[in-house]
C-alpha cells in the first residue's frame, strides 16, 4: 500500500516535509483555499484538493497519515470544524497524526530553560487558542497524535537578510530577551523521524540549541553581508506591530533534549549561524 499523507493547511512546513517524502514514493495530498492555485501545487508533485469538506472527505480513505499545520482562527481550529467527524472515524486506521503548535502554549518563563513537562500558560489569545485545539485533537479517540510545538521558523524565504539588505532591519533590545528558533528543513528532518518511529501522545520540542536575543541574529546577518551592523533600538522606542511586540511578552528557553533523546535527530542548523550562512550561500 502506498504511504499517503493528508496535509490539512499545506504551508511552509509542510512542503518542506513532503519534499523529503516525494523522492520515496509517498503520495501527499495537500489543501488550499485557494483554486487558482491547485495546479501550482500540482506542479511540485502533490496531489492538490481545496479546502472542503467533501474533498477532505473523500481523500481522508486513502490517508495513512495525517498533518495538521493550519492555525487557529477567532473560532478555534479550521480543521476540526471542518473534519473532526470525518478524522475520527478514520482515526483508528492511521499510522500517524502529527499536529503543529507552538511553543508560545508555554507562555512566560523569564529567560529559564524548559521541556515538554513545563506547564501551559500561553499569555496571550493565539497561545491559548494552541493549547485549546491540542487538547480537541487528544480528544478524538484512537489518533495517533503526535504533537510539535515549533519555535520561531526561518529558512529559505524567511530570513532576515531582505530587511538588512534593504536597510529596514532593527535590532530591538530588551534586556534579558531571548528567543528559541527552528530552521524549516530541520522540522521536516523531525517529522519524518516521528513518521518513521511513531508514539502517539509524544509531544516534542521543535528548536534548535542556542536560544539567542533577536539583536544578535540581525548583526550576525549584517555581518554575514558585509553590512553595518544596523545601530540598538530599545524595545520601549521600537516601531512594530502590536503582533510583533506582544511576541516580546514571552521570555524563555527551549530545551530540544527531547528530539535528540526519543527520535535520535541530530540538527543540521544547531544554532541561527548555521542555518543563516547556509541561507546566504544558497543565495537567499
Amino acid at each position: 500500500m502506498t504511504q499517503t499523507l493528508l496535509s490539512l493547511g499545506h504551508g511552509y512546513s509542510a512542503r518542506a516535509l513532503t519534499r523529503r517524502l516525494l523522492p520515496q514514493g509517498w503520495e501527499v495530498i495537500g489543501t488550499t483555499r485557494d483554486p487558482a492555485k491547485l495546479e501550482s501545487l500540482r506542479a511540485t508533485g502533490i496531489t492538490p484538493i481545496l479546502w472542503d469538506k467533501d474533498a477532505i472527505e473523500d481523500a481522508l480513505p486513502r490517508a495513512t497519515h495525517v498533518l495538521i499545520s493550519a492555525s487557529p482562527d477567532d473560532d478555534g481550529d479550521p480543521a476540526l470544524r471542518l473534519a473532526r467527524d470525518a478524522i475520527a472515524t478514520r482515526a483508528p486506521h492511521l499510522d500517524w497524526a502529527g499536529y503543529l503548535s507552538t511553543t508560545g502554549v508555554y507562555g512566560d518563563a523569564d529567560g529559564a530553560w524548559i521541556d515538554e513537562t513545563a506547564p501551559l500558560a500561553p499569555s496571550g489569545a493565539r497561545g491559548a487558542a494552541r493549547v485549546d485545539a491540542e487538547a480537541a485533537w487528544a480528544d478524538i479517540p484512537g489518533l495517533p497524535l503526535h504533537i510539535f510545538r515549533l519555535a520561531g521558523i526561518y529558512g529559505p524565504g524567511r530570513g532576515p537578510f531582505a530587511k538588512v539588505r534593504a536597510g529596514r532591519a532593527q535590532r530591538i533590545v530588551k534586556p534579558g530577551q531571548v528567543f528559541s528558533r527552528i530552521h524549516v528543513e530541520d522540522i521536516a528532518r523531525a517529522l519524518h523521524a516521528s513518521i518513521e518511529s511513531p508514539d502517539p501522545g509524544a509531544v516534542y520540542n521543535l528548536c534548535d540549541d542556542e536560544p539567542a536575543p533577536p539583536q544578535d541574529v540581525i548583526a550576525h546577518a549584517a555581518e554575514l553581508l558585509g553590512l553595518p551592523v544596523p545601530p540598538e533600538v530599545p524595545f520601549d522606542e521600537a516601531e512594530m506591530s502590536d503582533m510583533a511586540r506582544s511576541f516580546y511578552a514571552d521570555n524563555k528557553r527551549v530545551s530540544n533534549a527531547k528530539i535528540k533523546a526519543d527520535l535520535g535527530l541530530t540538527l543540521a542548523y544547531p544554532s541561527y549561524r548555521e542555518g543563516l550562512a547556509a541561507l546566504l550561500e544558497d543565495g537567499a
